[in-house]
């Protein structure tokens, strides 16, 4: 089945993202866009995501509970679990992996973590965007022993990305898909890189505000509306 989905949004836990990209705000956003699946990746947590979820389950949305980790290299990746126990396991190992800088709120600005119905549970004392201690060569194999799934974020950026931070792709980085900011040629890279031979090509928003969400306009072919079997999914080679 066609599944339209956005598997790389922020919230407010993100010192980035936007106050108004709440849990309730962003799941009920993604409904108006007419997605069928999204996914919760703030940056080096997934403390948003259980609200989210349950928000999806009102709406409608299936939400993917996942991160996007800023790795030693200082390269983005996306990290995707089948179920929200799995994502907030490695999210605590993450956090022991973090360099201990503490959040300046007046320059960073504010990490909230929110109910399902956006109301503020707390806040997050550590500086969520610092570069952990975890490898690129080592998170697949760490990320699939807590159930998930990971893949190069947004590979065209200039910063925070693998090829602007190490020139190409490791040739041991065993991961089956990509992703390229919405408006990239995939053409042209799956032709410039061998390495991207088989893997699956992924499009997502990267929002921190509402307003930079996008309509439905990619969409995967899944077995059915679920998270694993999106992992199902993103753990076959492509084509």
């Amino acid at each position: 089945m066609k599944v339209f989905y956005d598997l790389h949004l922020h919230t407010c836990l993100s010192p980035c993202g936007d106050e108004d990209m709440t849990p309730w705000n962003t799941v009920n956003m993604a409904k108006i866009l007419g997605l069928d699946m999204i996914a919760i990746t703030d940056h080096n947590s997934c403390g948003n995501c259980r609200s989210a979820m349950k928000v999806g389950q009102s709406a409608g949305i299936t939400v993917v509970p996942g991160m996007e980790l800023c790795t030693a290299e200082e390269v983005h990746c996306v990290c995707l679990f089948d179920c929200i126990d799995n994502a907030e396991s490695f999210s605590d190992y993450v956090k022991t992996t973090m360099p201990p800088v503490k959040n300046r709120e007046e320059i960073f600005g504010s990490q909230l973590f929110m109910d399902e119905g956006d109301g503020v549970l707390g806040k997050e004392e550590l500086l969520l965007t610092m570069a952990s201690s975890i490898s690129i060569d080592s998170l697949p194999d760490l990320v699939g022993k807590y159930g998930g799934v990971c893949f190069p974020a947004h590979i065209d950026r200039e910063s925070y990305s693998v090829l602007s931070s190490l020139g190409d792709f490791p040739p041991e980085l065993k991961v089956n898909a990509f992703e390229l900011t919405p408006g990239a040629d995939g053409e042209y890279y799956f032709e410039k890189y061998a390495y991207l031979k088989g893997k699956r090509l992924l499009k997502s928003s990267d929002a921190h505000y509402l307003e930079n969400m996008r309509e439905r306009e990619f969409y995967l072919d899944l077995e059915e509306n679920s998270a694993p079997a999106l992992l199902r999914y993103l753990n076959k080679e492509g084509i």
